[in-house]
């Protein structure tokens, strides 16, 4: 008897620390909008149209806060995802690949899907800078963040693929920080701060307005065809803690897509009433939309160009095999690269 109530008590007290082994389901969930821009307008369209809501809601998770959060540029959205104080982060590949390899060992995040895909572009006031090579001790060239984002990772592919295998950070000392608005602003105020800014959609479009500005490259040019210009990330705990909150979060970025590419219109409104000041109209708006290099997917395009050159030159530790290594599996059915 005193065997079989022993026995019944492990039992018991076994169960009652399972359950509370259990982590609880997150009753809010923290999205940065990103740094703006075309290729942050389906977050954009999932804050407008409550779709990360609509899809928690059909999960039967009724009380769940969604917070969007102004937070843009690419090490700091880092910073804040490893902190815990977002749950998702929206960045380029060459970021979000950093972020990778740094916590493979510890907390590893990997990519929930791709958003867009289009072309950035070096545009400059210089008159004499008619390709990056032409650029001299006088000129700077304005990114989101140094080393880390985008337009840095092509130019060192572009330096590379020129002037060998020791010269891939031959343009870095050129580059300062800035945001894709603030870079504008001091491309075509003239300060004399920049001369040259590596920008995209719609900040390319309001710089060629200027007669000023002509265009040097674009990313496009440097990697071959279509690529990946950002993506949605999470860290493995938060989907293995949250699996409805991550199953609806990648439908409303779905759903963002689809409404984007059916209604042009409605996805221009959206982009131009997320800012004061834009200085587009909306007919400008639907025209960069239009555009067919910009395109709205969740199908990672060219990611694994920037992991195997990242790799050389030694800015990630870690080679993934595939694509697939990169991204949770829920997206391994699309015909990504």
């Amino acid at each position: 008897m005193k065997n079989g109530l022993l026995i019944s008590l492990l039992l018991l007290s076994s169960g009652c620390s399972s359950r509370e082994a259990t982590p609880a389901q997150a009753t809010e969930v923290r999205i940065p909008r990103g740094a703006g821009g075309v290729g942050f307008l389906p977050l954009l369209m999932m804050e407008k149209f409550q779709l990360v809501e609509k899809h928690v809601r059909e999960a039967g998770l009724e009380k769940l806060k969604v917070q969007w959060i102004e937070l843009g540029g690419p090490s700091v959205m880092n910073d804040a995802l490893l902190s815990g104080s977002v749950d998702y982060i929206a960045a380029g590949p060459p970021a979000f690949l950093i972020l990778w390899d740094k916590t493979q060992s510890t907390m590893p995040v990997k990519g929930v899907a791709a958003m867009t895909s289009l072309p950035m572009y070096l545009n400059t006031t210089a008159p004499q800078m008619k390709k990056l090579d032409d650029v001299t001790d006088k000129d700077k060239i304005a990114l989101t963040a140094i080393k880390v984002s985008i337009p840095a990772i092509v130019m060192q592919m572009y330096a590379r693929q020129h002037y060998g295998e020791g010269q891939a950070m031959r343009f870095d000392k050129y580059t300062v920080s800035m945001t894709h608005p603030d870079g504008v602003v001091a491309l075509l105020g003239g300060s004399g701060a920049i001369d040259a800014h590596f920008t995209s959609p719609p900040f390319h479009q309001r710089e060629r307005k200027d007669p000023k500005v002509h265009t040097v490259m674009t990313t496009n040019d440097v990697m071959g065809g279509p690529a990946t210009f950002t993506m949605l990330s999470t860290t493995s705990k938060f989907r293995e803690q949250n699996p409805k909150i991550y199953a609806a979060v990648l439908k409303a970025l779905d759903e963002a897509n689809a409404m984007i590419v059916a209604d042009r219109k409605k996805a221009a409104e959206t982009l131009l009433g997320s800012t004061t000041e834009s200085g587009f109209s909306l007919d400008e708006i639907l025209t960069v939309l239009n555009d067919p290099d910009i395109r709205f997917t969740t199908t990672p395009e060219s990611v694994m160009k920037y992991a195997e050159f990242m790799r050389s030159i030694h800015s990630i530790e870690h080679v993934p095999m595939s694509w697939k290594d990169l991204f949770f599996p829920e997206i391994h059915e699309k015909a990504g690269s």
